[in-house]
């Protein structure tokens, strides 16, 4: 059986906080809206919202639900184990209706520039609250950017932005696709956009790099050669990347290569961690993706 000295222990946002935490670290203001327990995690969630000046109006508590809390063992650079306490059951209709009355709450009072969902197979995200915020969304003419997982990869019609990496893609299509074949990407991403009316797909596709399409045009950009530390988190980075680039209406291959470098950034990095925006722009000029 494997003993643990513990050293040195710390609680850090991750999973949709995280994606705020990156837009934050960028210059955006992020408003977070979803629904946690009403447990200790939750207060600890608060605290650690308030020290990172997250606004936290967003946190719906629920008495059906856990906070979510990811451990991680981790030993020098290595992950030894993880243990997960928490609930993915769906919401209650009570705690669905809830839930959509405050994105309208947030779309009225804060007016945004886009709205981010990011999709983790939580069960705060049903086919009734996707459609519900894709709708308020179209009614404000907010751009919608999405990083979806496979339970609801089809309820995503008509967003703007829609990011899966590679696996998702695959399993979410039913289609054989390989990061070493564009046709099978590029097949599944038409494939894709006939059923769900998207106006950009943008792919990861790890050490392949990345794959971007639209009515009018495609681009496969390469991966950048880093030594990595650790990945988790990375595909936060990217969508919180591409959202502020959908919200600034940038061309769809800077939007990737600007999101793709940000992404190889934090994989060298220990742990769940946003960009560092001196890096990344200083990155970003040096291979003339920013002016």
């Amino acid at each position: 059986m494997p003993i643990v000295q513990v050293t040195d222990r710390n609680a850090r946002l991750g999973g949709a906080a995280n994606v705020a935490l990156n837009l934050r670290a960028l210059g955006a203001i992020p408003v977070v809206v979803s629904v946690i327990g009403k447990d200790a995690s939750a207060e600890t969630m608060a605290e650690r919202f308030l020290e990172m000046e997250l606004d936290s109006v967003g946190l719906l508590r629920s008495k059906d639900r856990r906070t979510t809390v990811k451990t991680r063992v981790i030993s020098g650079h290595q992950h030894v184990v993880r243990v997960d306490e928490e609930d993915t059951h769906p919401l209650s209709a009570e705690d669905e209706a809830a839930f959509i009355k405050r994105v309208k709450e947030t779309i009225d009072f804060r007016k945004p520039a886009a709205i981010l969902i990011e999709d983790y197979n939580k069960g705060v995200l049903t086919p009734n609250t996707i459609k519900a915020v894709i709708d308020l969304a179209k009614q404000a003419g907010i751009p919608v950017a999405v990083d979806p997982k496979t339970a609801n990869f089809l309820a995503y019609r008509g967003v703007d932005l829609f990011k899966p990496n590679l696996k998702e893609l695959r399993e979410g299509m039913k289609l054989e696709v390989t990061g070493d074949d564009l046709g099978s990407v590029r097949n599944a991403v038409k494939a894709l956009e006939s059923t769900l009316d998207n106006a950009i797909t943008m792919v990861t596709m790890s050490e392949h790099g990345a794959y971007v399409h639209n009515a009018t045009e495609e681009h496969l950009l390469p991966a950048h050669h880093r030594k990595i530390a650790d990945v988790s988190g990375a595909g936060d980075t990217v969508i919180a990347v591409a959202t502020l680039a959908l919200a600034q209406q940038l061309p769809i291959e800077q939007m990737t290569a600007l999101a793709n470098l940000a992404g190889g950034l934090v994989c060298e990095e220990v742990g769940v961690v946003p960009i560092d925006p001196v890096r990344f722009q200083a990155e970003a000029k040096r291979l003339e993706l920013l002016k």
